[in-house]
């Protein structure tokens, strides 16, 4: 299977922070949704962590540049 992947290095530091909190705000959704019952897809929120550190990481390598 392969992986889907986004080409972060050609993004804008904006785009990049915009993203960012887009994911935020999704993690933040699915944190109160698990708490009431068990979420359907148990892998989401590990690949929305390592989605928001492959931006985070980005974002750090564009700002030392």
């Amino acid at each position: 299977m392969k992986k889907k992947t986004n080409n972060l290095k050609g993004m804008k530091l904006e785009d990049l922070n915009k993203k960012f909190k887009e994911l935020e705000e999704k993690m933040r959704v699915m944190k109160f949704k698990a708490e009431g019952a068990k979420s359907k897809n148990v892998k989401e929120a590990q690949s929305l962590r390592k989605e928001i550190a492959r931006i985070l990481t980005e974002i750090t390598s564009q700002k030392n540049k």
